[in-house]
């Protein structure tokens, strides 16, 4: 390769370094999305010559509106020559005279369209444009076709894209990659802002941006965050990277257990507290039944004093039968329940969560280790509020949020001031 020093803002530089098999270059409007993947496809050129590449575009039209003119500068930028075929839907790559690669342009509009080839490394775009069934299936068509057989060459997916909620990237790259070891290695994330692409946009680009959307369209449109477009998140200030923590649970420590009963939904999340403050360290969920979940704890959690502060319901009903109540069978089962004679109001035991997450001082209280909890993280992120102005329940995000709510409001309740006021005969 030619001494070159492609043109490229940090976030852009270190995705190129992401060492993963699938990388995500997740950026706001403006931010160099298409111009990274584009040199990501460059920098395969270069590195591996004659192996076929894939560029995939939600449509047609976005192939010829925003991945050949990009393609031609990138190229330029690389040291490189793009020869555009439109009618093929193909680019050729040449360095001087000498081809080096051949890209195929195809569209994911028909997933089951994209057959009959094979390449090497590929990029799409756009992907969270598409609806989360359609993502799914264009993302297993393409994973297909990465099947070159060459010396050195990782068969790898470069995904660029705009956040659009949490669709399928969210799903992807942060949900599934993180549900094992194993996976976190698969996988790699860059999230950017427009800010950092700055220089190369007109100087009134991100101002016109704050006068065009609101307050939650911002935090993905300009700074490429995952963020619930929904409007009326119930805990919108619930950050998986500023709320998180590594810590996991210790020998023989006392645990503080939330629960929800529900017959084949029943739900756990279970907390520690170090120096005053709430760490979700782990969670159970869908278990069948509360003696099911009983049993599941005990051995999970051997030798741990265990306290369970769980929906106050739980005292008069079973999930099970109802010839014994839920929290009858949980100190069966030698756990200390701790539980008031009613629930909080829906509003207070949110409100106590939310102080928690985030208070007026710019406080985070509440961790959670989202790889241990990733129900509980998924409902802190995505849950709304329904037409009626509570949480929606139709999502199925309702149970583990109600678990992990529960000890909260018990145990950093939000307190109330009361203010007396002392009449004065003759003022009212």
């Amino acid at each position: 390769m030619p001494n070159i020093n492609p043109t490229l803002n940090v976030p852009q530089a270190r995705f190129l370094q992401l060492p993963n098999k699938f990388r995500a270059f997740v950026a706001g409007f403006g931010s160099g999305k298409t111009w990274v993947g584009c040199s990501s496809l460059c920098d395969k050129s270069w590195e591996f010559p004659k192996v076929p590449l894939g560029y995939f575009a939600p449509t047609y039209p976005q192939i010829r509106d925003i991945f050949f003119p990009t393609i031609e500068e990138v190229a330029f930028d690389w040291g490189l020559k793009a020869k555009i075929y439109e009618s093929n839907k193909e680019v050729d790559l040449y360095y001087g005279r000498q081809w080096r690669s051949k890209i195929l342009c195809r569209s994911m509009e028909k997933p089951h369209t994209i057959v009959g080839f094979k390449v090497g490394h590929s990029l799409i775009d756009e992907l969270d444009v598409m609806n989360k069934d359609k993502a799914q299936q264009a993302w297993r068509k393409i994973i297909a076709r990465m099947r070159v057989n060459h010396p050195g060459l990782i068969n790898g997916i470069d995904v660029a894209t705009t956040p659009e909620g949490f669709k399928f990237t969210y799903e992807q790259f942060v949900k599934e990659a993180n549900s094992t070891s194993e996976k976190r290695a698969l996988y790699g994330m860059i999230q950017a802002s427009t800010y950092d692409n700055a220089k190369n946009l007109p100087d009134d680009y991100i101002s016109s941006l704050f006068e065009s959307y609101p307050p939650q369209l911002i935090s993905a449109y300009l700074k490429g965050q995952f963020v619930n477009l929904t409007s009326g998140a119930v805990y919108p200030d619930f950050d998986r990277k500023l709320n998180h923590t590594d810590e996991e649970i210790k020998s023989r420590e006392p645990l503080i257990i939330g629960m929800d009963f529900n017959v084949l939904k029943m739900a756990a999340v279970v907390y520690v507290i170090r120096e005053g403050k709430p760490l979700a360290l782990d969670e159970l969920v869908d278990a069948r039944d509360t003696p099911t979940m009983a049993k599941l704890i005990n051995e999970r959690f051997p030798f741990h004093e265990i306290t369970v502060i769980p929906d106050a319901a739980g005292q008069a009903k079973s999930s099970k039968n109802s010839s014994e109540s839920d929290h009858a069978i949980l100190r069966e089962h030698g756990f200390r329940v701790e539980v008031d004679g009613t629930n909080p109001a829906i509003k207070d035991r949110i409100n106590a969560v939310n102080a928690l997450i985030l208070n007026g001082d710019g406080e985070r209280t509440l961790k959670v280790n989202t790889n241990k909890c990733p129900r509980f993280t998924e409902t802190l992120e995505q849950q709304v509020y329904d037409k009626f102005g509570m949480p929606d329940k139709t999502a199925g995000l309702d149970h583990v949020g109600d678990a992990g709510g529960y000890p909260l409001a018990k145990r950093f309740p939000i307190i109330r001031r009361v203010v007396s006021v002392r009449r004065i005969r003759g003022m009212f």
